[in-house]
Order: structure tokens, then C-alpha cells, then sequence
């Protein structure tokens, strides 16, 4: 297994080249210090001090991922994110937020970003943030993995990254999909948010299962939306994916 310089396995493209990371921030001694850090993991990285040359960036280099502060000189970091997504819709965004309310938390997510960290942090939680990130976006597969999920009517590709349910395709970001991929894989089980961010996001959150809470819903509105509910809630217990029965 190839590693990084930092000994941990080495994560690309599906095509082998690089991962490509925007770092955006305007203090320019944390940019060096996230550019630097991310390059040692073998990484193509540019960095950009505005929300202007954030999207000049993102042009240029098409990202995979974006680090972005949320308090920017020109603009914030929402605005910057919709941009972003016109440029290239699939990229995987983590916010930085020197804010540490809930409800800042929650406005990241719910603008589309998928992950964030607060600041002070350390460049080990950033760099484990994104990897997972990353491998959630289709950046890197576990050999092991099967390419088929099956439960009922709800059929997920994992090497396609398609899901579908009574042959109507489903849309999901990237945490979505790996949401429902962790449910797939414990059909009838349930599951505790504890269980679920330590596996959908890769890194302890501290308990903060909002976050579960809210990724549960959006799943719920694109698998169940018009349909008998696969997705239950386990009062007190967690969520378990079940087949229809009729």
C-alpha cells in the first residue's frame, strides 16, 4: 500500500493524479501553515486570501476540496460556497468558523457545506476531516467494498454512485450517500448516532448528533419522500433501515 509522508495511505484521484484542495483564508501565516500541511500528504494545493480569488482559484485548479473560512475581507464564506458550486457543483467544502454556536454550525451545513472545524484546530483534525471528506466523494475505495447494495426496492451502485429506489434514481451529496451506504450495509440494525458519526465522518464530534439528526432528514425526503418509510427512529436508541414489507 502506497503511504504518505506522514505514513498514512496515500489518498488520489480515482485516476491516480492528485487530490486538488483550494484553501481559502485570508490570514496568510494559517494558509501557509494549511497549504504546507496538506502538500505533505501528497496534495495539489493553491491557496487564496478572498472570496474574488477563492473563485478565481477554483477555475483554475477545478478542486476536489475547499477549506473555507468563513469570515472572509469581501465577503463570507456562504457566498463564496454558491459560487463554488456553480464552478463545480460536486466539490467537498469544510468550513473553518471561529464561531462555536450551534446554530453557525447548523447555517454551514445547511448552505451546503459538508463538514467544518472551529477554530483553534489542529492540522491532524483538518487533514482527517478532509480524507474523509474525500473518500466519501469517491476520491479513494476500499478495495473490500462490494459494488452492489441491495434492501428492498432501494438499490445502491458503489462503484457507479448511483441509488435507487423502485428504479426511480435518487440525488445525494457525498455524506449523503455514505449515510445511506452505512445504513445498507446493516440492513435491520439499529445504529446510535454515536455509531454513525464515528463511521460517516470519519472523526469524533463530540457528541454533536444535530448533525446526524440533520443528515437523517435530508435522507428521509429523497428515499422515502411519496413512498412507504424505509429509515425509522429507535426512540433513545438510534435509526435502523428496513425493508417494506407488504
Amino acid at each position: 500500500m502506497n503511504t504518505t509522508r506522514s505514513g498514512r495511505p496515500a489518498l488520489t484521484r480515482p485516476d491516480g493524479t492528485p487530490v486538488r484542495v483550494l484553501v481559502v483564508d485570508d490570514d496568510p501565516d494559517l494558509a501557509e501553515v494549511l497549504t504546507g500541511a496538506l502538500r505533505y500528504e501528497g496534495w495539489q494545493v493553491r491557496a487564496a486570501g478572498d472570496g474574488a480569488a477563492a473563485l478565481d482559484g477554483a477555475r483554475e485548479l477545478l478542486p476536489d476540496a475547499v477549506v473555507l473560512d468563513v469570515m472572509l475581507p469581501d465577503t463570507d464564506g456562504f457566498a463564496v460556497l454558491r459560487r463554488l458550486r456553480e464552478v463545480k457543483p460536486d466539490v467537498c467544502v469544510l468550513f473553518l468558523t471561529a464561531r462555536d454556536a450551534v446554530e453557525d454550525r447548523i447555517a454551514g451545513i445547511t448552505a451546503g457545506g459538508d463538514d467544518y472545524v472551529t477554530k483553534p484546530f489542529s492540522l491532524e483534525e483538518v487533514v482527517a476531516r478532509l480524507r474523509g471528506l474525500l473518500r466519501r466523494a469517491g476520491m479513494a475505495r476500499q478495495q473490500e467494498e462490494g459494488p452492489r447494495l441491495t434492501v428492498g426496492d432501494l438499490v445502491m451502485d458503489e462503484e457507479a454512485r448511483e441509488v435507487s429506489r423502485a428504479g426511480e434514481l435518487i440525488e445525494l451529496s457525498p455524506t449523503e450517500f455514505e449515510l445511506l451506504r452505512f445504513l445498507m450495509r446493516n440492513p435491520r440494525r439499529v445504529l446510535s448516532k454515536a455509531q454513525i458519526l464515528d463511521r460517516v465522518w470519519s472523526y469524533d464530534f463530540g457528541g454533536r448528533a444535530h448533525v446526524v439528526e440533520l443528515y437523517i432528514s435530508y435522507l428521509r425526503k429523497k428515499v422515502d419522500a411519496g413512498r412507504a418509510p424505509m429509515i425509522h427512529t429507535v426512540r433513545g436508541a438510534g435509526y435502523v433501515l428496513k425493508p417494506v414489507t407488504t
